[in-house]
């Protein structure tokens, strides 16, 4: 549907071009001389001279018309190029034709967003982090949700926890429902070794969310570096109670076989 519309705003651009430039040019065409011969043939040499430099200019804002959709065009079809590659698992490639519908159009959010997935996706996070102060720009100051924890993980990854955690704690502020930045944060006090905030984060999650498995890993990771082991292992077991995947109970065999080993 976005395709479609942008396809048809694009054709109505072009269109009124044709449209208004063609108007202009019999405007231009009508400019005649009348009157007296004599007064009539030297109006006549001024406005042929007027009307040279009129299509002239008309010709250049076409140009630039025309351009301008053509520079549309050409974003919008690396954007789409950019995330076909992305969806095929093809980063180097979605970067290069997200980077290049930016250049063309660096005023689209979208094409930005793109390109900040790109870049997670090959782990350029301080140069995604480069790029915040343009989505602000774009978005009156406030980053969208997802723009935000991206922001936040690339953060977490360069070990800049305090900056993640002020990017978290907005979006718990916002949408209170929304698991991902509690675990975030989790992570980052546990990395911090802040155990009774990443305590507290992790259970907030499980209240809400208990088949959770990051939270969960999350917390019983909190208890066995406090030294803890049986409560970290008593949440593992606790699993069996709500509905995981079987990938994710197997993870949390691993666990169990691993806490259980240690002494």
């Amino acid at each position: 549907m976005d395709s479609l519309r942008f396809i048809f705003w694009e054709a109505m651009k072009a269109l009124s071009l044709v449209f208004l430039a063609v108007l202009a040019a019999k405007g231009i065409g009508s400019l005649r001389a009348d009157g007296h011969a004599t007064e009539s043939r030297r109006l006549a040499r001024r406005l042929a001279w007027s009307r040279g430099v009129l299509y002239a200019i008309l010709l250049a804002l076409a140009a630039l018309g025309a351009r301008g959709v053509g520079y549309d065009l050409a974003a919008q079809f690396y954007f789409w190029a950019s995330q076909d590659n992305l969806a095929h698992s093809e980063a180097r490639r979605a970067y290069a034709n997200a980077r290049r519908a930016v250049q063309l159009r660096p005023g689209v959010l979208r094409y930005w967003q793109t390109l900040a997935r790109s870049k997670f996706s090959q782990q350029q996070f301080a140069s995604m982090l480069e790029d915040e102060p343009a989505f602000r720009s774009m978005s009156g100051g406030r980053l969208e949700e997802e723009d935000a924890l991206r922001f936040a993980f690339a953060h977490f990854f360069l070990a800049e926890y305090d900056q993640a955690i002020l990017l978290t704690r907005q979006l718990i502020k916002e949408n209170r429902d929304y698991a991902a930045p509690y675990v975030l944060e989790g992570m980052a006090h546990l990395n911090q070794k802040k155990y009774p905030e990443a305590e507290r984060r992790f259970l907030a999650v499980l209240q809400m969310f208990p088949s959770q498995e990051h939270a969960v890993r999350g917390l019983a990771q909190v208890y066995f570096l406090r030294g803890e082991r049986a409560r970290a292992l008593a949440v593992l077991n606790e699993t069996e109670k709500f509905p995981f995947p079987a990938d994710a109970r197997q993870r949390f065999r691993d666990l169990k076989a691993l806490y259980g080993a240690a002494h």
